[in-house]
Parts: C-alpha cells; structure tokens; sequence
C-alpha cells in the first residue's frame, strides 16, 4: 500500500511539469533602492518590522496526521520506520494495528469533529498571546489547507474535508490575533524528494514542483504574518533556493511590507540569516543577543505533537513556564509557546489550564513584558532568580520567580540605580510604594515586600522600579 501511494505522488508529479512560476502574484514596479536581492547580504539589511518585538508571545501549534497515533510526538511516522524490531514503536504498532498498516491509514482519522477556531482564538487571546503559529505543513508532507501540489495528501481529500488553516487564520484575526504558519521544507518520503536527495541534491524536481509552489500558494492565499520555516537540515540553502524565494517574499508578496521568518533554510543558515533566529528547538540562551530572537518551546517537555501517553510530569508547571518567559523577555526574545492539539480537534484541559495561568499573570504584570526593552542587566548578581525587563525610559521591571525570605528582596544589580535616582518601588498589582534602603559599601538594596498573603498573583511577582 505504501508503495503505491508514493507512486501516485511520483506519477502526479511528474506529469505536472513545471509549475515553480505558477500562483506568483504579478511584479510590482519597486524603485530599485527598495529591492532586496536574492542574496543574504541584501536580505539581511531588511529591517525587521516592529510588531514582532512588542507582543512577546505567541502560540505554537503542532497539529496533523501525527495527532491520530499521538504517540511518542510528531517524528511518529519517522522514528516508527527507523525503529529496531523491538522499539517502542514498532511494539505500538503490532499491538494496535493490523500487519501491513500504513502511516498513511490513520489520515481518514484525521477527523477535527470537534474544531472550533474560534473557542481556539478566545483561549489563545485570554492566555495573553498575541500572535498564533500553525503548522501548515509538517515533515509528514500533510498539508492543513486544500493545496493543489499535494495531491490526496491534504485536508480537503483526505481527512475532516475542511480548511483548517483558513478556519483558524479567520477566527486569530477576528480576535486581533497576528495569524502566521509553519512550513516543512521537506518532506520525509516524497518520492521526488528522495530522488533529489539520490541526486547529492544536483536535482531540485522536489524544490520546482512541490516545496516553492506549495510555498508561494500558502503566502497568496492566507497572507500569514509569520512564516516559520523547517526541515532545513539535509540540504544547502541553494538546492531550497530559499534567498530567491524571500527576495519575493520581501520585494512582491502580499505580506511584503509586515512578514518575518525565522531562520531554517539550509544547512548553516540557522543562527545566522532570517528576520528573527530560532536556532534550535528550545532556544533559551540565558544572555542578552545582538539579533531578535525567538523561544520556541513546549509545554509537553517532550514533543510538539499531542501525545497520549504523556504523563502529568512530562508538562510544564505554570512556575516553570513563567521562569522560562522572563528568561526569554529579559534577553531580547519572544517566546512561541507550544500545544499539541488532538486528532477530533481539541486541546486538552492540562494545555488550557497552562495558558489560561499565563493570561491571569499577564493581566497583572503585562506592562513588564508587552514592548519591554532590555536592561542594562538581565539577571541580578546577587538574588539569581530575578530577570529585568525595562520600559526603555524610565521604568525597570524586576520579575522575581521565588518570594524572598522574611519578605526582604536582596538585589545587588540595582545599587547605582538606587543610589543615583532614589526611584519609587511598587510590586504591580498591589497599591502603595514599598520601602527600600541601599548599602552601597555592601552592594546590596534590600526591599521589603508585603505579606505575600495581601499579593495579587500566586507566581513570580514583578517588582516596578521608576526613577524620578
């Protein structure tokens, strides 16, 4: 069955010809100043438009075939074929399925009965986020929209048989949701793919007729905000052709003027080319970073993909969560916050609950995070648990992730604000100023908090340092 299903994709594609300059929109006449070259060194000059570094957070979603098995994470298809006979997975499928069953088989499962975009857009509004990233396309190949260049490989022929990515892109913006998309580069065993791959990438039969119109199809139809790409690690960033396709996406695309990508376009690329830098899942670097950066994380610690067998310690605690954020604030990043939905198209209570307490915190503390510039510090030298974010004028946030003993905060990085500036100190959400006294022979500024029973919040309080 396998075997047939490649060979339809192979005979679809091949018989399609050459389609890369189809669904591009027709060039605009930009003054030659204004045109970005398919190089990196033009490219990179691009400013990175403002939006993205004010709103902080955003929400990741890992959502598609792999949500049917929801087993081990979304590499299932990948790690059950590389499994030895005795893995995990392999074991999983013996036990569950019938012999000869299909990755392929569990797409008709794929059913999003109980999709409602627009309770997602509310629970990702009320968790404080401000923009939302969809996997359109994961290394599955499977793709959320009906697209044309991924024949019976899509959600309109086979599976819920509805627009995923539109639904959810309308109800993100109808809630004043920045609404962007993931894109696989590759695809794990596209038939066209391997060939290239045979080929040392000589070929790019896989980059002209499926990736690069796929890609320019998903722009000009759903004008995301965001586009994140992945699966990058295989090949160069010229067999991709990644710099002609973002000297489009930045010079003639209809998201020209807003779009941002990260920067997984090729081997070598991550870390060093893209609007903004992922680097590696997870990235959490603990120091402040000359480029715009980006946390893209997991509530499940484990995997992208809804899981079923995940445990109840395999999730992120809300204090967790809350310390990773004020890492990531602090050094200049934005944090993709990641759940897992499941194949009927909800999201489960645990990931709610998590968002939900970040909202809660956020509606209190937002001004510490929401266009938060860095400090001159990030991380206090004496109480290591405290992160500061700052207004870029007169305020300085300090967000203290443990309730100091006795009710006495210890900072040491504050001595010559405190001394040079006499600020007012305020604990956000709570009314009136605190008292505060500076040692400077000692380096130390001491401020006593209220009885933690008066605060607002339950986790990682804020502390408001406003210079007079």
């Amino acid at each position: 069955m396998k075997r047939n299903f490649y060979w339809c994709f192979l005979i679809f594609f091949l018989n399609i010809g050459d389609i890369s300059g189809l669904n591009q929109p027709q060039t605009v006449n930009v003054p030659k100043a204004d045109k970005y070259e398919p190089t990196w060194d033009s490219l990179d000059t691009r400013p990175i438009p403002p939006w993205f570094d004010e709103v902080k957070i955003g929400i990741f979603l890992h959502w598609g075939v792999f949500s049917v098995p929801s087993f081990g994470g979304e590499w299932f298809w990948a790690n059950w074929q590389d499994d030895d006979p005795d893995g995990e997975y392999v074991k999983f499928m013996e036990k569950n399925y019938p012999p000869g069953f299909t990755y392929q088989g569990f797409a008709k499962d794929f059913t999003a009965e109980f999709f409602d975009p627009d309770e997602w857009a509310e629970l990702f509004k009320n968790a404080g986020a401000k923009y939302v990233v969809l996997t359109s396309k994961h290394h599955e190949g499977y793709t959320l929209w009906p697209s044309k260049y991924s024949f019976g490989w899509n959600v309109h022929d086979v599976g819920p048989n509805r627009d995923l990515l539109g639904d959810l892109a309308q109800a993100v913006r109808a809630k004043n949701l920045t609404f962007g998309l993931y894109h696989s580069l590759y695809e794990w065993y596209n038939p066209i793919y391997l060939a290239d791959k045979n080929n040392s990438f000589t070929t790019q039969e896989f980059v002209d007729n499926k990736m690069l119109p796929e890609m320019y199809e998903v722009i000009n139809n759903y004008q995301p905000s965001v586009l994140w790409s992945d699966g990058d690690w295989e090949a160069n960033d010229t067999y991709f052709r990644s710099t002609e396709f973002l000297a489009w996406l930045y010079n003639d695309s209809p998201v020209k003027d807003v779009v941002l990508v990260n920067d997984r376009w090729g081997i070598d690329i991550p870390c060093k080319h893209g609007d903004f830098y992922s680097c590696k899942d997870r990235y959490n670097p603990g120091v402040l970073q000359p480029h715009k950066w980006e946390n893209a994380m997991t509530l499940d610690k484990s995997s992208w993909g809804f899981r079923r067998n995940a445990s109840l310690s395999d999730y992120l605690t809300i204090e967790e969560l809350l310390e990773t954020l004020a890492q990531t604030i602090s050094c200049g990043g934005n944090i993709l916050i990641n759940v897992g939905p499941t194949k009927e198209g909800t999201i489960v209570p645990i990931f709610q609950e998590r968002l939900l307490q970040l909202g809660s915190w956020l509606s209190i503390n937002g001004e510490a995070i929401y266009k938060s510039k860095p400090w001159t510090v990030q991380n206090d030298t004496l109480t290591s648990d405290v992160w500061y974010t700052s207004d870029g004028d007169k305020n300085v946030y300090g967000i203290v992730l443990h309730w100091p003993d006795k009710s006495v905060l210890q900072l040491g990085s504050t001595v010559s604000l405190f001394s040079e500036t006499s600020p007012t100190v305020s604990l956000l959400g709570n009314t009136g100023n605190l008292t505060w006294n500076v040692d400077s022979d000692q380096g130390i500024v001491s401020i006593e908090l209220p009885n933690k029973s008066t605060v607002a919040n339950q986790w990682a309080w804020v502390v408001k340092i406003t210079s007079s």
